[in-house]
């Protein structure tokens, strides 16, 4: 009986994006700001659907690591949203 109410875990970062890149959607963003700690580089990036604006974040990944110019402060950058939850949202 307990078992209807354990939570289902959270998926992994990969596993989210790996979401987002089948069935997310595509909008059009900024990179806000950029910042590199250690081996870690993480940029801020914001968009806006149906008025509302959203900011948020990630880690790049080795490949998107490649290409920093594209990741670079005032770029514009295809993001991909569930549209199901605007919020959830990775860079492509």
């Amino acid at each position: 009986m307990l078992g209807l109410f354990r939570r289902k875990p959270l998926p992994t970062d990969e596993e989210r994006r790996a979401h987002l890149r089948v069935s997310g959607r595509i909008t059009e963003g900024v990179i806000l700001d950029a910042d590199i700690n250690g081996d870690d580089e993480i940029v801020y990036y914001s968009y806006t659907l149906n008025g509302v604006d959203f900011e948020s974040s990630e880690r790049l990944t080795f490949e998107q690591k490649q290409d920093r110019l594209k990741f670079a402060p005032g770029q514009k950058v295809n993001i991909r949203f569930d549209p199901k939850n605007q919020g959830n949202s990775t860079l492509e």
